[in-house]
Protein backbone atom coordinates (compact mmCIF):
# COMPACT_ATOMS: atom_id res chain seq x y z
CA UNK A 1 0.00 0.00 0.00
CA UNK A 2 3.29 2.14 -1.17
CA UNK A 3 0.41 5.01 -3.53
CA UNK A 4 -3.03 5.17 -3.60
CA UNK A 5 -4.61 6.55 -6.98
CA UNK A 6 -6.58 9.06 -5.27
CA UNK A 7 -6.22 12.38 -3.40
CA UNK A 8 -7.97 11.60 -0.20
CA UNK A 9 -6.72 12.90 2.63
CA UNK A 10 -7.95 10.65 4.70
CA UNK A 11 -5.81 7.83 3.43
CA UNK A 12 -2.85 9.18 4.95
CA UNK A 13 -4.20 7.48 8.51
CA UNK A 14 -4.16 3.73 7.20
CA UNK A 15 -0.90 4.29 5.28
CA UNK A 16 0.76 5.89 8.57
CA UNK A 17 -0.76 2.74 10.55
CA UNK A 18 0.63 0.36 8.19
CA UNK A 19 3.65 1.84 8.27
CA UNK A 20 4.12 2.95 12.20
CA UNK A 21 1.81 1.02 13.31
CA UNK A 22 2.97 0.79 17.39
CA UNK A 23 4.24 4.87 17.38
CA UNK A 24 2.24 7.26 19.35
CA UNK A 25 0.08 9.27 17.02
CA UNK A 26 -2.23 11.29 19.42
CA UNK A 27 -1.47 11.76 23.40
CA UNK A 28 -4.23 13.82 25.32
CA UNK A 29 -3.60 15.09 28.81
CA UNK A 30 -5.87 13.77 31.20
CA UNK A 31 -4.11 14.95 34.56
CA UNK A 32 -1.17 14.11 36.67
CA UNK A 33 0.97 11.10 38.38
CA UNK A 34 1.93 10.98 41.28
CA UNK A 35 5.64 12.39 40.70
CA UNK A 36 4.13 15.53 38.94
CA UNK A 37 3.67 14.49 35.52
CA UNK A 38 1.28 15.12 32.76
CA UNK A 39 -0.56 11.88 32.78
CA UNK A 40 -1.44 11.16 28.66
CA UNK A 41 -4.15 8.59 27.03
CA UNK A 42 -1.88 8.00 24.42
CA UNK A 43 -3.03 6.35 20.95
CA UNK A 44 -0.72 4.56 18.22
CA UNK A 45 -1.61 5.19 14.90
CA UNK A 46 -2.83 1.85 14.55
CA UNK A 47 -5.44 2.56 17.42
CA UNK A 48 -6.23 6.00 15.91
CA UNK A 49 -7.29 4.43 12.89
CA UNK A 50 -9.14 1.80 14.20
CA UNK A 51 -10.86 4.88 16.44
CA UNK A 52 -11.70 6.72 13.10
CA UNK A 53 -13.01 3.08 11.67
CA UNK A 54 -15.70 3.10 14.79
CA UNK A 55 -16.51 6.39 14.82
CA UNK A 56 -17.58 6.03 11.00
CA UNK A 57 -19.48 3.21 11.43
CA UNK A 58 -21.68 5.19 13.81
CA UNK A 59 -22.03 8.03 11.39
CA UNK A 60 -23.14 5.90 8.90
CA UNK A 61 -25.35 3.86 11.00
CA UNK A 62 -26.88 7.44 11.75
CA UNK A 63 -27.70 8.42 8.08
CA UNK A 64 -24.70 9.68 7.23
CA UNK A 65 -23.54 9.91 3.82
CA UNK A 66 -21.33 11.27 1.14
CA UNK A 67 -20.84 14.85 0.59
CA UNK A 68 -22.78 15.79 3.78
CA UNK A 69 -21.66 18.83 5.08
CA UNK A 70 -21.31 18.17 8.52
CA UNK A 71 -20.57 20.62 11.44
CA UNK A 72 -18.15 19.54 14.15
CA UNK A 73 -18.48 21.05 17.26
CA UNK A 74 -16.21 18.57 19.79
CA UNK A 75 -13.04 19.47 22.02
CA UNK A 76 -9.76 19.56 20.73
CA UNK A 77 -7.88 16.36 21.27
CA UNK A 78 -9.23 12.78 20.42
CA UNK A 79 -12.87 14.05 19.03
CA UNK A 80 -11.75 16.43 16.68
CA UNK A 81 -8.95 14.60 15.16
CA UNK A 82 -11.23 11.18 15.33
CA UNK A 83 -14.11 12.88 14.04
CA UNK A 84 -12.61 15.02 11.26
CA UNK A 85 -10.43 12.12 9.73
CA UNK A 86 -13.83 9.71 10.19
CA UNK A 87 -15.76 12.50 7.70
CA UNK A 88 -12.66 12.72 5.55
CA UNK A 89 -13.00 9.33 5.16
CA UNK A 90 -16.12 8.53 4.01
CA UNK A 91 -16.02 11.60 1.60
CA UNK A 92 -18.10 13.39 4.02
CA UNK A 93 -17.56 17.06 4.30
CA UNK A 94 -16.73 18.90 7.85
CA UNK A 95 -17.58 22.13 8.43
CA UNK A 96 -15.18 23.68 11.08
CA UNK A 97 -16.25 27.50 12.69
CA UNK A 98 -14.41 28.91 15.56
CA UNK A 99 -16.70 29.58 18.18
CA UNK A 100 -14.61 32.47 19.60
CA UNK A 101 -15.86 34.51 17.21
CA UNK A 102 -18.85 35.44 19.01
CA UNK A 103 -23.01 34.25 18.68
CA UNK A 104 -24.29 35.88 16.21
CA UNK A 105 -21.33 35.41 13.89
CA UNK A 106 -21.26 31.75 14.70
CA UNK A 107 -25.00 31.79 13.86
CA UNK A 108 -24.62 33.33 11.03
CA UNK A 109 -21.63 31.15 9.34
CA UNK A 110 -23.85 27.70 10.36
CA UNK A 111 -26.41 29.21 8.16
CA UNK A 112 -24.87 29.59 5.34
CA UNK A 113 -22.42 27.10 5.51
CA UNK A 114 -26.27 24.63 5.77
CA UNK A 115 -24.81 21.60 7.35
CA UNK A 116 -27.36 18.50 6.86
CA UNK A 117 -25.24 17.16 9.73
CA UNK A 118 -24.29 18.11 13.48
CA UNK A 119 -21.18 16.33 15.54
CA UNK A 120 -21.33 17.80 18.86
CA UNK A 121 -20.76 17.86 22.48
CA UNK A 122 -24.05 18.06 24.49
CA UNK A 123 -23.68 22.11 24.91
CA UNK A 124 -23.45 21.96 21.29
CA UNK A 125 -27.07 20.35 20.71
CA UNK A 126 -28.66 22.15 22.95
CA UNK A 127 -27.27 25.46 20.99
CA UNK A 128 -28.89 23.61 17.99
CA UNK A 129 -31.80 23.65 19.73
CA UNK A 130 -32.43 26.47 21.09
CA UNK A 131 -31.13 28.37 17.55
CA UNK A 132 -33.38 26.75 14.89
CA UNK A 133 -33.30 29.23 12.46
CA UNK A 134 -29.71 28.76 11.70
CA UNK A 135 -29.65 25.08 12.55
CA UNK A 136 -32.77 24.14 10.43
CA UNK A 137 -31.04 22.34 7.74
CA UNK A 138 -29.52 19.79 9.93
CA UNK A 139 -31.64 16.46 10.35
CA UNK A 140 -29.00 14.39 11.64
CA UNK A 141 -27.41 15.30 15.35
CA UNK A 142 -24.63 12.78 16.02
CA UNK A 143 -23.97 13.12 20.27
CA UNK A 144 -20.11 13.14 21.10
CA UNK A 145 -18.92 13.10 24.46
CA UNK A 146 -17.57 16.46 26.40
CA UNK A 147 -14.62 15.19 27.28
CA UNK A 148 -10.95 16.23 25.03
CA UNK A 149 -10.27 12.47 25.78
CA UNK A 150 -13.99 10.69 24.96
CA UNK A 151 -13.61 7.17 22.61
CA UNK A 152 -15.99 6.92 19.96
CA UNK A 153 -18.71 4.04 19.73
CA UNK A 154 -17.29 0.69 21.24
CA UNK A 155 -17.80 -1.41 17.98
CA UNK A 156 -13.77 -1.51 17.32
CA UNK A 157 -13.74 -4.01 14.44
CA UNK A 158 -15.16 -1.70 11.88
CA UNK A 159 -12.47 -1.02 9.03
CA UNK A 160 -11.14 2.54 8.22
CA UNK A 161 -12.77 3.48 5.14
CA UNK A 162 -11.23 5.81 2.55
CA UNK A 163 -13.50 6.96 -0.14
CA UNK A 164 -12.02 7.19 -3.51
CA UNK A 165 -11.79 11.31 -3.99
CA UNK A 166 -10.31 13.54 -6.91
CA UNK A 167 -7.98 16.26 -5.79
CA UNK A 168 -10.82 18.83 -7.11
CA UNK A 169 -13.12 17.57 -4.98
CA UNK A 170 -14.58 19.58 -1.58
CA UNK A 171 -13.03 17.90 1.50
CA UNK A 172 -13.82 20.75 3.98
CA UNK A 173 -15.33 24.55 4.84
CA UNK A 174 -12.90 26.03 6.99
CA UNK A 175 -13.80 29.48 8.52
CA UNK A 176 -11.62 32.85 8.46
CA UNK A 177 -11.29 34.46 11.80
CA UNK A 178 -13.24 37.82 10.40
CA UNK A 179 -10.75 40.12 11.98
CA UNK A 180 -11.54 42.46 9.44
CA UNK A 181 -14.73 41.55 8.54
CA UNK A 182 -17.64 39.09 8.63
CA UNK A 183 -16.29 35.73 8.65
CA UNK A 184 -16.38 33.91 5.30
CA UNK A 185 -16.38 29.91 4.38
CA UNK A 186 -13.77 28.87 2.57
CA UNK A 187 -14.14 25.94 0.09
CA UNK A 188 -10.94 23.22 0.85
CA UNK A 189 -10.67 20.73 -2.25
CA UNK A 190 -8.77 17.31 -1.08
CA UNK A 191 -5.50 17.87 -3.60
CA UNK A 192 -5.38 21.47 -1.66
CA UNK A 193 -4.90 19.64 1.33
CA UNK A 194 -2.37 17.32 -0.20
CA UNK A 195 -0.43 20.51 -1.81
CA UNK A 196 0.03 22.01 1.89
CA UNK A 197 1.07 18.66 3.23
CA UNK A 198 3.66 18.37 1.14
CA UNK A 199 4.62 22.32 1.18
CA UNK A 200 5.03 22.21 5.06
CA UNK A 201 6.88 18.71 5.01
CA UNK A 202 9.39 20.26 2.57
CA UNK A 203 9.91 23.09 3.87
CA UNK A 204 10.67 22.53 7.34
CA UNK A 205 12.37 19.54 6.55
CA UNK A 206 9.67 17.51 9.42
CA UNK A 207 10.11 14.22 9.51
CA UNK A 208 8.27 10.69 10.54
CA UNK A 209 8.41 10.21 14.18
CA UNK A 210 8.70 13.87 15.28
CA UNK A 211 6.49 15.34 18.23
CA UNK A 212 4.39 18.31 17.80
CA UNK A 213 2.44 20.57 20.55
CA UNK A 214 0.11 22.50 18.17
CA UNK A 215 -1.16 25.53 19.72
CA UNK A 216 -3.55 25.74 17.58
CA UNK A 217 -6.20 22.72 17.05
CA UNK A 218 -6.75 22.82 13.78
CA UNK A 219 -3.13 22.63 12.97
CA UNK A 220 -2.90 18.82 14.71
CA UNK A 221 -5.25 17.50 11.41
CA UNK A 222 -2.25 17.56 9.27
CA UNK A 223 -0.08 15.93 11.70
CA UNK A 224 -1.06 11.91 10.46
CA UNK A 225 0.19 12.68 7.19
CA UNK A 226 2.98 14.00 8.41
CA UNK A 227 3.73 11.15 10.76
CA UNK A 228 3.91 13.24 13.74
CA UNK A 229 2.87 12.64 17.15
CA UNK A 230 0.22 14.95 18.02
CA UNK A 231 0.85 15.69 22.01
CA UNK A 232 -2.08 18.07 22.64
CA UNK A 233 -1.57 21.49 25.06
CA UNK A 234 -3.09 21.94 28.09
CA UNK A 235 -4.57 25.31 27.05
CA UNK A 236 -8.10 26.66 26.07
CA UNK A 237 -8.41 27.49 22.85
CA UNK A 238 -11.16 29.78 23.23
CA UNK A 239 -8.50 31.75 25.84
CA UNK A 240 -5.20 31.47 24.48
CA UNK A 241 -4.01 34.25 25.76
CA UNK A 242 -4.32 32.81 29.32
CA UNK A 243 -2.26 29.90 28.64
CA UNK A 244 -0.03 28.85 31.67
CA UNK A 245 3.66 28.92 29.88
CA UNK A 246 4.77 26.28 32.94
CA UNK A 247 2.63 23.51 31.46
CA UNK A 248 3.36 24.19 28.11
CA UNK A 249 7.09 24.04 29.19
CA UNK A 250 6.50 21.29 31.14
CA UNK A 251 4.71 18.66 27.97
CA UNK A 252 7.85 19.58 25.68
CA UNK A 253 10.60 19.04 28.00
CA UNK A 254 8.66 15.76 29.17
CA UNK A 255 7.82 14.66 25.82
CA UNK A 256 10.83 15.48 23.58
CA UNK A 257 8.58 18.07 21.38
CA UNK A 258 10.23 18.79 18.44
CA UNK A 259 7.94 21.06 16.99
CA UNK A 260 5.09 23.60 17.68
CA UNK A 261 2.72 25.46 15.90
CA UNK A 262 1.32 29.25 18.20
CA UNK A 263 0.90 32.96 17.89
CA UNK A 264 3.58 35.49 18.78
CA UNK A 265 1.47 36.13 21.80
CA UNK A 266 1.83 32.83 23.33
CA UNK A 267 5.40 32.87 22.21
CA UNK A 268 6.05 35.94 24.02
CA UNK A 269 4.95 34.66 26.87
CA UNK A 270 6.82 31.07 26.68
CA UNK A 271 9.89 32.94 26.13
CA UNK A 272 9.84 35.39 28.92
CA UNK A 273 9.05 32.52 31.33
CA UNK A 274 12.11 30.43 30.23
CA UNK A 275 14.27 33.51 30.43
CA UNK A 276 12.67 33.93 34.15
CA UNK A 277 13.71 30.43 35.18
CA UNK A 278 16.66 29.92 33.41
CA UNK A 279 15.27 27.38 30.69
CA UNK A 280 16.30 26.21 27.20
CA UNK A 281 14.07 23.77 25.04
CA UNK A 282 17.00 21.69 23.31
CA UNK A 283 14.97 19.04 21.97
CA UNK A 284 12.83 21.73 19.83
CA UNK A 285 13.86 21.86 16.14
CA UNK A 286 11.42 24.68 14.86
CA UNK A 287 8.70 26.90 15.96
CA UNK A 288 6.66 27.88 13.63
CA UNK A 289 4.59 31.33 15.05
CA UNK A 290 2.09 33.33 12.47
CA UNK A 291 -1.12 34.74 13.31
CA UNK A 292 0.34 38.39 13.05
CA UNK A 293 3.86 39.59 12.66
CA UNK A 294 6.74 38.19 14.58
CA UNK A 295 8.08 41.47 16.37
CA UNK A 296 12.14 41.69 16.29
CA UNK A 297 12.45 41.28 20.26
CA UNK A 298 10.28 37.96 20.05
CA UNK A 299 13.26 36.58 17.13
CA UNK A 300 15.85 37.75 19.60
CA UNK A 301 14.22 35.96 22.73
CA UNK A 302 13.76 32.96 20.96
CA UNK A 303 17.41 32.29 19.77
CA UNK A 304 18.21 31.74 23.25
CA UNK A 305 15.39 29.60 24.17
CA UNK A 306 15.82 26.96 21.02
CA UNK A 307 19.54 25.85 21.35
CA UNK A 308 19.04 23.35 18.94
CA UNK A 309 16.35 24.91 16.61
CA UNK A 310 14.88 28.03 14.95
CA UNK A 311 12.21 30.19 15.13
CA UNK A 312 10.04 30.21 11.48
CA UNK A 313 7.60 32.56 10.37
CA UNK A 314 5.23 31.14 7.73
CA UNK A 315 2.94 33.91 5.74
CA UNK A 316 -0.09 33.48 4.73
CA UNK A 317 -4.13 32.79 5.02
CA UNK A 318 -7.04 30.90 5.44
CA UNK A 319 -7.16 31.22 1.95
CA UNK A 320 -3.99 30.62 0.75
CA UNK A 321 -1.25 28.87 3.00
CA UNK A 322 1.77 29.15 3.26
CA UNK A 323 2.63 31.35 1.04
CA UNK A 324 6.25 32.07 2.41
CA UNK A 325 8.50 31.93 5.50
CA UNK A 326 11.56 33.43 7.07
CA UNK A 327 13.65 32.16 9.70
CA UNK A 328 15.13 33.96 13.00
CA UNK A 329 18.83 33.69 11.27
CA UNK A 330 17.46 35.96 7.87
CA UNK A 331 15.93 38.15 10.02
CA UNK A 332 18.28 39.16 13.08
CA UNK A 333 21.14 39.41 10.09
CA UNK A 334 19.39 41.00 7.41
CA UNK A 335 15.85 42.15 7.85
CA UNK A 336 15.35 42.99 11.48
CA UNK A 337 16.82 46.92 11.90
CA UNK A 338 14.77 48.00 8.52
CA UNK A 339 11.65 46.92 10.02
CA UNK A 340 12.32 48.88 13.32
CA UNK A 341 13.19 51.80 10.81
CA UNK A 342 9.42 51.57 9.01
CA UNK A 343 10.29 49.27 6.06
CA UNK A 344 7.49 47.02 6.98
CA UNK A 345 8.01 43.06 8.27
CA UNK A 346 9.96 40.56 6.01
CA UNK A 347 7.59 37.64 5.74
CA UNK A 348 10.67 35.92 3.59
CA UNK A 349 10.88 34.13 -0.04
CA UNK A 350 7.89 32.75 -1.73
CA UNK A 351 7.62 29.08 -1.42
CA UNK A 352 8.55 26.46 -4.37
CA UNK A 353 5.13 26.12 -5.81
CA UNK A 354 3.56 29.84 -5.42
CA UNK A 355 3.67 32.73 -7.85
CA UNK A 356 2.98 36.16 -6.43
CA UNK A 357 2.98 39.45 -7.64
CA UNK A 358 2.24 42.72 -6.65
CA UNK A 359 -0.21 45.36 -7.50
CA UNK A 360 -2.12 48.89 -7.52
CA UNK A 361 -4.05 49.13 -4.72
CA UNK A 362 -7.73 48.87 -5.70
CA UNK A 363 -11.16 48.18 -3.36
CA UNK A 364 -12.80 47.21 -6.46
CA UNK A 365 -13.51 43.82 -7.92
CA UNK A 366 -10.72 42.28 -10.31
CA UNK A 367 -12.00 40.06 -13.15
CA UNK A 368 -8.92 38.77 -14.76
CA UNK A 369 -5.06 39.24 -13.99
CA UNK A 370 -5.33 41.63 -17.37
CA UNK A 371 -7.33 44.78 -15.19
CA UNK A 372 -4.73 44.81 -12.58
CA UNK A 373 -1.97 46.93 -12.81
CA UNK A 374 1.41 45.56 -11.38
CA UNK A 375 3.67 47.32 -9.72
CA UNK A 376 7.77 47.32 -9.60
CA UNK A 377 10.02 46.15 -7.26
CA UNK A 378 9.67 48.23 -4.09
CA UNK A 379 6.72 50.04 -4.46
CA UNK A 380 4.09 48.69 -2.07
CA UNK A 381 0.34 47.59 -3.14
CA UNK A 382 -1.82 44.84 -2.55
CA UNK A 383 -0.27 41.06 -2.60
CA UNK A 384 -2.27 38.64 -4.69
CA UNK A 385 -0.78 35.09 -5.08
CA UNK A 386 -1.57 31.76 -6.99
CA UNK A 387 -0.57 28.25 -6.01
CA UNK A 388 -1.98 24.42 -5.16
CA UNK A 389 -2.94 25.99 -1.96
CA UNK A 390 -4.98 28.83 -2.98
CA UNK A 391 -8.55 28.31 -2.77
CA UNK A 392 -11.14 29.50 -5.27
CA UNK A 393 -13.93 30.44 -3.94
CA UNK A 394 -15.73 31.66 -0.67
CA UNK A 395 -18.87 28.80 0.40
CA UNK A 396 -21.90 30.61 -0.91
CA UNK A 397 -20.35 34.00 -1.18
CA UNK A 398 -19.99 34.97 -4.56
CA UNK A 399 -19.59 38.77 -3.94
CA UNK A 400 -17.45 37.71 -1.30
CA UNK A 401 -15.43 35.47 -4.14
CA UNK A 402 -15.36 38.25 -6.92
CA UNK A 403 -13.77 40.79 -4.65
CA UNK A 404 -10.97 38.14 -3.86
CA UNK A 405 -10.15 36.01 -6.37
CA UNK A 406 -8.56 36.89 -9.96
CA UNK A 407 -8.73 34.57 -12.89
CA UNK A 408 -6.14 33.98 -15.20
CA UNK A 409 -6.98 34.81 -18.50
CA UNK A 410 -7.42 31.19 -19.52
CA UNK A 411 -9.29 29.29 -16.50
CA UNK A 412 -9.06 25.82 -16.06
CA UNK A 413 -12.56 24.57 -15.53
CA UNK A 414 -13.50 23.26 -12.10
CA UNK A 415 -13.18 19.41 -11.33
CA UNK A 416 -17.12 18.27 -10.94
CA UNK A 417 -16.77 14.67 -11.66
CA UNK A 418 -17.70 12.22 -10.11
CA UNK A 419 -15.36 9.41 -8.63
CA UNK A 420 -14.89 6.81 -11.22
CA UNK A 421 -16.06 9.38 -14.29
CA UNK A 422 -13.50 8.86 -17.13
CA UNK A 423 -10.22 11.30 -16.42
CA UNK A 424 -11.78 12.09 -13.27
CA UNK A 425 -8.80 10.25 -11.11
CA UNK A 426 -5.94 12.46 -10.12
CA UNK A 427 -2.05 11.73 -10.34
CA UNK A 428 -0.99 8.87 -8.08
CA UNK A 429 -0.19 10.17 -4.55
CA UNK A 430 2.33 8.09 -2.79
CA UNK A 431 3.16 9.19 1.26
CA UNK A 432 6.39 9.85 1.27
CA UNK A 433 7.48 10.47 -2.22
CA UNK A 434 5.00 13.39 -2.74
CA UNK A 435 4.02 12.22 -6.16
CA UNK A 436 1.07 14.95 -6.02
CA UNK A 437 3.37 17.63 -7.48
CA UNK A 438 2.84 21.39 -6.89
CA UNK A 439 0.74 22.57 -9.00
CA UNK A 440 -0.54 19.46 -10.41
CA UNK A 441 -4.40 18.92 -9.57
CA UNK A 442 -7.61 18.83 -11.22
CA UNK A 443 -9.66 21.49 -9.47
CA UNK A 444 -7.68 24.73 -11.55
CA UNK A 445 -6.80 26.18 -8.13
CA UNK A 446 -3.50 27.34 -9.93
CA UNK A 447 -5.82 29.31 -12.34
CA UNK A 448 -6.95 31.61 -9.79
CA UNK A 449 -5.19 34.34 -7.92
CA UNK A 450 -5.69 35.36 -4.34
CA UNK A 451 -6.37 39.04 -3.43
CA UNK A 452 -4.34 38.44 0.32
CA UNK A 453 -6.12 41.58 1.42
CA UNK A 454 -2.16 42.49 2.57
CA UNK A 455 -0.33 45.22 1.29
CA UNK A 456 3.27 44.61 0.65
CA UNK A 457 5.82 44.91 -1.74
CA UNK A 458 8.69 42.31 -3.37
CA UNK A 459 12.47 44.14 -2.35
CA UNK A 460 15.56 44.14 -4.91
CA UNK A 461 16.35 40.35 -3.64
CA UNK A 462 12.81 38.74 -4.34
CA UNK A 463 11.75 38.97 -0.91
CA UNK A 464 8.35 39.78 0.44
CA UNK A 465 7.49 42.38 2.75
CA UNK A 466 4.42 42.61 4.82
CA UNK A 467 2.89 46.52 5.22
CA UNK A 468 -0.35 45.73 6.59
CA UNK A 469 -4.27 45.20 6.32
CA UNK A 470 -5.36 46.94 2.98
CA UNK A 471 -8.98 47.72 5.03
CA UNK A 472 -6.35 49.14 7.66
CA UNK A 473 -4.19 51.33 5.50
CA UNK A 474 -5.08 54.90 6.19
CA UNK A 475 -5.86 56.62 3.70
CA UNK A 476 -4.67 60.87 4.29
CA UNK A 477 -4.19 63.49 2.15
CA UNK A 478 -0.76 62.91 1.47
CA UNK A 479 -1.40 59.03 0.32
CA UNK A 480 -1.55 56.32 2.17
CA UNK A 481 0.12 55.09 5.38
CA UNK A 482 0.54 51.38 6.26
CA UNK A 483 0.45 49.96 10.07
CA UNK A 484 3.55 47.88 9.88
CA UNK A 485 5.67 50.55 8.72
CA UNK A 486 4.65 52.84 11.93
CA UNK A 487 3.85 50.43 14.83
CA UNK A 488 7.06 48.18 14.99
CA UNK A 489 8.78 52.17 16.12
CA UNK A 490 6.39 52.38 18.80
CA UNK A 491 6.58 48.77 19.89
CA UNK A 492 9.97 49.55 20.80
CA UNK A 493 8.92 51.71 23.88
CA UNK A 494 9.10 49.37 27.01
CA UNK A 495 6.30 50.56 28.02
CA UNK A 496 4.34 49.61 24.89
CA UNK A 497 2.62 46.17 25.62
CA UNK A 498 0.87 46.60 21.85
CA UNK A 499 -0.21 49.85 20.06
CA UNK A 500 -2.53 49.53 17.06
CA UNK A 501 -2.42 52.84 14.20
CA UNK A 502 -5.91 53.53 12.82
CA UNK A 503 -7.73 56.60 10.79
CA UNK A 504 -10.29 58.87 12.16
CA UNK A 505 -11.94 60.69 9.21
CA UNK A 506 -13.36 60.21 6.11
CA UNK A 507 -10.87 58.43 3.60
CA UNK A 508 -8.43 60.73 1.72
CA UNK A 509 -8.55 63.23 4.65
CA UNK A 510 -8.00 60.56 7.66
CA UNK A 511 -5.92 61.92 10.40
CA UNK A 512 -3.14 58.62 11.60
CA UNK A 513 -3.59 58.67 15.52
CA UNK A 514 -1.85 55.92 17.81
CA UNK A 515 -3.59 53.82 20.28
CA UNK A 516 -1.74 51.78 22.98
CA UNK A 517 -1.46 49.06 25.56
CA UNK A 518 0.28 49.80 28.39
CA UNK A 519 2.57 46.99 29.35
CA UNK A 520 1.82 45.98 33.04
CA UNK A 521 4.55 46.64 35.47
CA UNK A 522 5.73 47.86 39.34
CA UNK A 523 3.83 51.03 39.88
CA UNK A 524 7.20 52.66 40.66
CA UNK A 525 8.68 52.36 37.08
CA UNK A 526 5.52 53.69 35.31
CA UNK A 527 4.89 57.24 34.07
CA UNK A 528 1.96 59.40 33.76
CA UNK A 529 0.47 59.28 30.27
CA UNK A 530 1.20 62.73 28.90
CA UNK A 531 4.75 61.75 29.76
CA UNK A 532 4.86 58.68 27.72
CA UNK A 533 3.52 60.29 24.64
CA UNK A 534 6.28 62.62 24.56
CA UNK A 535 9.18 59.75 24.78
CA UNK A 536 6.76 57.59 22.33
CA UNK A 537 6.91 61.41 19.61
CA UNK A 538 10.47 61.10 20.47
CA UNK A 539 10.97 57.54 19.41
CA UNK A 540 9.09 58.79 16.43
CA UNK A 541 11.22 61.60 15.45
CA UNK A 542 14.10 59.70 13.28
CA UNK A 543 11.27 57.79 11.40
CA UNK A 544 9.47 59.99 8.54
CA UNK A 545 6.51 57.55 8.66
CA UNK A 546 6.13 57.03 12.59
CA UNK A 547 6.57 61.07 12.13
CA UNK A 548 2.87 61.55 10.59
CA UNK A 549 0.90 60.49 14.07
CA UNK A 550 0.26 63.56 15.98
CA UNK A 551 -1.96 61.93 18.75
CA UNK A 552 -2.20 58.97 21.02
CA UNK A 553 -4.97 57.56 22.87
CA UNK A 554 -4.22 54.87 25.72
CA UNK A 555 -6.09 51.66 25.94
CA UNK A 556 -6.91 49.49 28.68
CA UNK A 557 -6.45 46.42 26.24
CA UNK A 558 -6.76 46.33 22.73
CA UNK A 559 -9.06 44.16 21.27
CA UNK A 560 -7.67 40.83 19.57
CA UNK A 561 -8.81 37.86 17.74
CA UNK A 562 -9.90 34.92 19.41
CA UNK A 563 -7.67 32.12 17.10
CA UNK A 564 -4.26 33.98 17.84
CA UNK A 565 -5.07 36.84 19.94
CA UNK A 566 -2.53 38.43 18.14
CA UNK A 567 -4.37 40.24 15.04
CA UNK A 568 -5.75 43.78 16.47
CA UNK A 569 -9.41 44.89 15.75
CA UNK A 570 -8.16 47.68 14.59
CA UNK A 571 -11.36 49.20 12.94
CA UNK A 572 -13.60 48.80 16.06
CA UNK A 573 -10.49 50.71 17.48
CA UNK A 574 -10.83 53.66 15.21
CA UNK A 575 -14.55 53.34 16.31
CA UNK A 576 -13.44 53.80 20.26
CA UNK A 577 -10.98 56.53 19.17
CA UNK A 578 -13.18 59.05 17.39
CA UNK A 579 -14.81 59.89 21.19
CA UNK A 580 -11.89 59.20 23.40
CA UNK A 581 -9.93 61.60 24.66
CA UNK A 582 -6.17 61.55 23.18
CA UNK A 583 -2.55 63.24 23.88
CA UNK A 584 -1.44 65.60 20.78
CA UNK A 585 2.17 65.36 20.37
CA UNK A 586 3.82 66.61 17.13
CA UNK A 587 7.44 64.28 16.49
CA UNK A 588 7.96 66.70 13.26
CA UNK A 589 9.24 69.54 15.47
CA UNK A 590 11.67 67.31 17.23
CA UNK A 591 15.18 66.64 16.39
CA UNK A 592 15.68 62.99 15.62
CA UNK A 593 18.19 61.59 18.82
CA UNK A 594 21.32 60.01 17.64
Amino acid sequence: MSSVPHANIAQHLPLRAQQQGGVAALKVPRGRTATGDIDYLTLSFAELSAEAGAWQAEFVARGLRRGDRTLVMVRPGLPLIAAVFALFGLGAVPVVIDPGMGLKSFLACVARSRPRALVGIPLARVVSRLFRRAFGSVDVRIPVGGSPVARGPANRNAPFVVEPCTPGELAAILFTSGSTGAPKGVCYTHGMFAAQVEMIRSTYDIQPGERDLPMLPVFALFNPALGMTTVVPEIDPARPAQVDPAKVVQAIRQEQITTSFGSPTLWWKIAVYCRSHDITLPTMRRVLSAGAPVPPGLWAAMRAVLTQGELHSPYGATEALPVSSIRASEVLSKTAAATLAGAGTCVGHVLAGNEVKIIALTDAPIATLAGARELPVGEIGEIIVRGPTVTRDYDALPDATAAAKIHAEKSLAPDTKSPGSEGSSGPPHSLESGALAFGRFDGGEAAVWHRMGDCGYLDAKNRLWFCGRKAERIETSRGPLFTEQVEPVFREHVLVERCALVGLGPPGQQRPVLVVERRKIKAHLSVADETLADELAELAAAHPQARRVQTVFFHPSLPVDVRHNAKIHRLSLARWAATAKGFEIDPSTLAPKD
